[in-house]
């Protein structure tokens, strides 16, 4: 559906106010404003949805992670009310900005944020996410205690890495990308949560910062090398609960890649992966750079899962967005190629395209699983 905007007269409805969305008053007054609360979303005869966004002051565009091409604002007559109506698929949980000269911004209306400059906005049929509390852009994230300052000499250069006890720590979590689980997304407090719910058992959180994404996730020996004989020996040293033996490796887009090249050619290392979206259509060195996901389905690892590994010892659950049409030959390639192998393997589908506020249940829910 749509509305009838005053002035340009463009639209389907004749209501001049965004009451199908549940608002009341006339757009651009302060008692508008003062009530005003999106995303806002109505069903569509197909069953898919129209979503409602609001914007007050300039000209601004939205940002979806992925999902979608940007999306210009239409003015509400000469009033500050700025809004879009988006055509959205059943299912979908996506990131979102307002852009206003460059400059990124979070959802005003939307206390569902991601970081300091983005929202999350779902349909209302998206599955819940329990454990993920909302988060404002103004909200401070927890971070844990403990800091360890890892100067590798294998990947050079300083970082920082944080772990974290939830329930009290137990077997170890390596989180890739630990930064957005740290900054953007409060992995804390969503592990910590489901440790309380019993739905997994205490594990001991590592978070793992990342400096190239390319070069250190890109099925190189180098990362893993180092995780194994600089990292872990470090987290050993706090005296927290670190049960290597539990190991689970958990990683999303180029991160999942890297669990799973880990697995391959580290199994006394990493046997228990969770991985999500995982960029299995990477090959190096790629035919047409314009177009990676182009190429040989499965990519490079598809080609080592068909030289018939023994993956017996692997425990593995997959997630991967539902609305990520030309990611999903690449994942049920190599899904299917891993089993074969005689991994334990779990599938799944997140109702999302690539975005970590979709993962983000998928990756408790696996990390439980992985551990059994």
């Amino acid at each position: 559906m749509c509305l009838t905007d005053p002035v340009s007269g463009r639209g389907a409805g004749t209501d001049h106010s965004f009451a199908a969305y549940g608002l009341s008053g006339e757009p651009g007054t302060e008692a508008f404003w003062a009530a005003a609360g999106t995303p806002a979303s109505v069903r569509t005869d197909d069953g898919s949805w129209v979503t409602l966004f609001l914007w007050r002051g300039s000209p601004a565009t939205i940002g979806f992670e992925s999902w979608s091409e940007p999306v210009p604002l239409r003015r509400w007559g000469g009033t500050d009310c700025w809004y879009a109506e988006v055509p959205m698929p059943p299912r979908l949980r996506v990131s979102y900005q307002f852009l206003v000269d460059g400059t990124a911004h979070a959802d005003p209306f939307n206390p569902a944020g991601a970081g300091g400059d983005r929202s999350v906005a779902a349909t209302p049929d998206a599955p819940a996410q329990p454990h993920w509390p909302l988060i404002g852009p103004s909200d401070v994230l927890p971070l844990p205690r403990t800091r360890l300052r890892w100067t590798g000499e294998r990947l050079g250069g300083r970082r920082t890495v944080r772990v974290h006890p939830a329930g009290g720590g137990g077997p170890l979590v390596l989180l890739l990308d630990g930064d957005d689980w740290l900054y953007l997304h409060p992995a804390v407090t969503a592990f910590d949560s489901a440790v309380t719910a019993g739905e997994m058992p205490p594990v001991t959180l590592v978070f793992l910062p990342v400096r190239d994404r390319e070069a250190e996730f890109g099925c190189r020996r180098g990362l893993w090398e180092a995780v194994r004989d600089e990292l872990l020996p470090l987290v050993a040293e706090t005296g927290l609960p670190a049960d290597r033996d539990r190991l689970v490796v958990a990683g999303q887009s180029l991160g999942g890649l890297s669990a799973l090249y880990a697995a391959l050619e580290f199994p006394d290392l990493v046997s228990r992966v969770a991985c999500q979206s995982a960029s299995f259509w990477w090959t190096p060195g790629a035919p047409d750079p314009a177009d990676p996901l182009g190429g040989p389905v499965g990519g490079a690892l598809a080609a080592r899962l068909r030289e018939g590994p023994d993956l017996s010892g692997l425990r593995i659950a997959f997630d991967v967005g539902e609305h990520e049409t030309r990611m999903l030959p690449h994942c049920e390639e190599v899904e299917a190629l891993t089993e074969r192998a005689g991994a334990t393997v779990r599938v799944s589908r997140s109702a999302s395209g690539h975005d970590r506020a979709g993962w983000r249940h998928a990756l408790l829910r696996d990390v439980a699983w992985a551990l059994g």
